[in-house]
């Protein structure tokens, strides 16, 4: 929540200063077009993060459920196993 605030007041904050400024309309919109672009970047490098974060998280689970049964099928008890 804390996050969704801060990005909020940040956005906001930039948009009335942008507006504020004192320089022509063109100057005004690339100064809003650069902050689309920044804003729309970070929403893609947060998605990507996101999504390396959640395939190691797969792969992971994956090798540990192949050393689950591994040691599951080794029976320590079985005679003739060292």
């Amino acid at each position: 929540m804390q996050a969704a605030i801060s990005f909020g007041l940040s956005l906001a904050a930039l948009v009335i200063g942008i507006l504020k400024l004192p320089v022509g309309p063109w100057e005004r919109g690339f100064l809003a077009l650069g902050l689309i672009f920044v804003v729309s970047s970070a929403f893609t490098l947060a998605k990507c993060v996101r999504d390396r974060q959640e395939v190691a998280e797969v792969t992971n689970r994956v090798d540990k459920a192949r050393i689950d049964k591994l040691l599951i099928e080794q029976d320590v008890f079985k005679p003739g196993q060292v």
